[in-house]
Parts: C-alpha cells; sequence; structure tokens
C-alpha cells in the first residue's frame, strides 16, 4: 500500500475539522485538537468518563496549521469568546465544501457573532462533554445537534424535553447530560420535577423504555452542576417522596470536573 502524500492527509484533516465544526457548531483550537487528532475507541460500555478530554501538544501544533490554512482558505471564520478564546466556526464556503461531499451543512456566522457569558461556558462544557463521550466510543449528540432535532428525541424530546448531550453506548445504554449552572424558573423547575417522576416510572417498566423507544434504556442522568444545584434538587425530590437510593439510582452529580466560572478553552 502506498504511502499517502502530505497534500493528501491536510485535506482529510481539513474535512475532519469541517464536520466536527457542523455537528458542533463552534469549537476552540484545543477542542478541534482533542476531538480529531486523539485515537477513539471503537464501542463504549458502561458509565461515561466525563473529564476534560486532553489535547497532546503534537494534536495541538497539528489543529493550529489545519485551521490557519481553512481561515486562509475563507472555509472557517474566527471569532472571539468572553474569555478570548479563539472560536472557530463554519463559514459560507465552508459549508458549501461540505456539501459538496453529501453534508447538509450551513454556515456558523451567527454563532460566533456574539453571546453571553453564560451561554458561551454552558456550550462549553457541553461540548467538552461531548468531545469525551466521543472519544470513547460513545454514540454522541451535541448541543448543536440537539437544538436542531438532530437526535433521537427530534424536535419533540423526549417526554418534552431535550439533554444538553446525549451518550448511547454498545449495550444501547443512553446517558442524559444535563449542565446547570444557576436555578431554572419557577415553572420551568416545577416541569424539570414532573419530567424526572416520569423518567423514574418510565426506567423501572419491566417491558423497557417507552420514552426513549426500542431497544434503549436508561443508564443515568449525568448533572454538571453547581453543587448548590445539587442540593436543592435533592431536597426537592425528597420532599417529593423520592428515596435517597431512588435519586442515586436515577442520577449522580459532578461538580469538580469544570468550572462555570473560569472555563478557559484557547
Amino acid at each position: 500500500m502506498s504511502k499517502k502524500d502530505g497534500r493528501q492527509t491536510a485535506r482529510e484533516n481539513e474535512q475532519r475539522c469541517l464536520r466536527a465544526l457542523h455537528r458542533f457548531g463552534f469549537l476552540t483550537t484545543k477542542q478541534l485538537a482533542a476531538l480529531c487528532w486523539q485515537r477513539w475507541s471503537v464501542r463504549a460500555s458502561g458509565p461515561p468518563d466525563l473529564r476534560p478530554a486532553a489535547a497532546t501538544a503534537s494534536a495541538l501544533r497539528m489543529a493550529q496549521r489545519t485551521m490557519r490554512r481553512l481561515v486562509d482558505g475563507r472555509r472557517v471564520i474566527v471569532g472571539r469568546g468572553p474569555d478570548g478564546s479563539r472560536l472557530y466556526a463554519l463559514s459560507e464556503g465552508g459549508a458549501r465544501a461540505l456539501k459538496d461531499a453529501g453534508v447538509a451543512a450551513v454556515s456558523g456566522k451567527d454563532l460566533v457573532r456574539g453571546f453571553s457569558a453564560a451561554y458561551y461556558r454552558h456550550r462549553c462544557i457541553a461540548n467538552q462533554v461531548a468531545i469525551s463521550g466521543m472519544r470513547q466510543g460513545f454514540r454522541v449528540s451535541t448541543d448543536r445537534e440537539i437544538a436542531q432535532g438532530l437526535w433521537l428525541g427530534g424536535q419533540a424530546g423526549v417526554a418534552g424535553k431535550r439533554p444538553d448531550v446525549l451518550l448511547r453506548g454498545g449495550d444501547h445504554r443512553v446517558w442524559w447530560v444535563e449542565v446547570e449552572k444557576s436555578r431554572k424558573n419557577a415553572p420551568e423547575y416545577r416541569a424539570f420535577l414532573v419530567w424526572l417522576g416520569k423518567v423514574l416510572r418510565d426506567c423501572n417498566r419491566r417491558e423497557g423504555s417507552q420514552l426513549l423507544g426500542l431497544g434503549q434504556s436508561w443508564g443515568r442522568l449525568i448533572f454538571i452542576c453547581t453543587p448548590a444545584f445539587e442540593s436543592k434538587l435533592r431536597r426537592d425530590l425528597t420532599a417529593l417522596g423520592w428515596g435517597p437510593q431512588q435519586i442515586d439510582a436515577l442520577a449522580c452529580f459532578h461538580s469538580a470536573l469544570y468550572s462555570f466560572e473560569d472555563t478557559l478553552f484557547s
């Protein structure tokens, strides 16, 4: 088998990055390096490890070179996050290049024009969780894809709700990820508690999950959240009659993996 030349390798790297931006909306250099230049597991089973996926120095250099070419070729546009991070999204030219390859892509120019610091932190954490899941071999629906209805719940959601990230393992278990920084407004929070009750009942169905569809089963609901959010949710579920074992069987909480205050992804 003949060895690929450098130009072919460069084209493949560029195509990988364009596809990643299509799926995520926007990404930073470090995120692209961790996603596109690291080995992925073939098939995941068991609980996901949602620690941030690190990029090697060589992967970061390759990502920087590739993105420089894509920016110079006007296939990618550059924005700045509230923390000064350099963000990449598809340009019209990048979207056309993907369409030529059979991918129904659109420009991400509106995604990097301006957003709040809270939205930016939320999206960065959701993207990082999705990247970690992909590298472990999970089938992942990103925040961007879920917002577009391109996941198992479609536009309607699962019992009317959408996650921030969805992970599906080779064992057909579904891991529902929620990124929660602050308290929801009162009506939204009450609806959320009702939804949790529906999920708990669905988990206990002998016939299997009705909400997720044929062949799928619940793993756990994973909350990337503040300690205050975890404490309040546990209190409120207990007040509704949930036992500690029910809460821990359905949900797990991670308050130390990510910082909501100083999320920096260069």
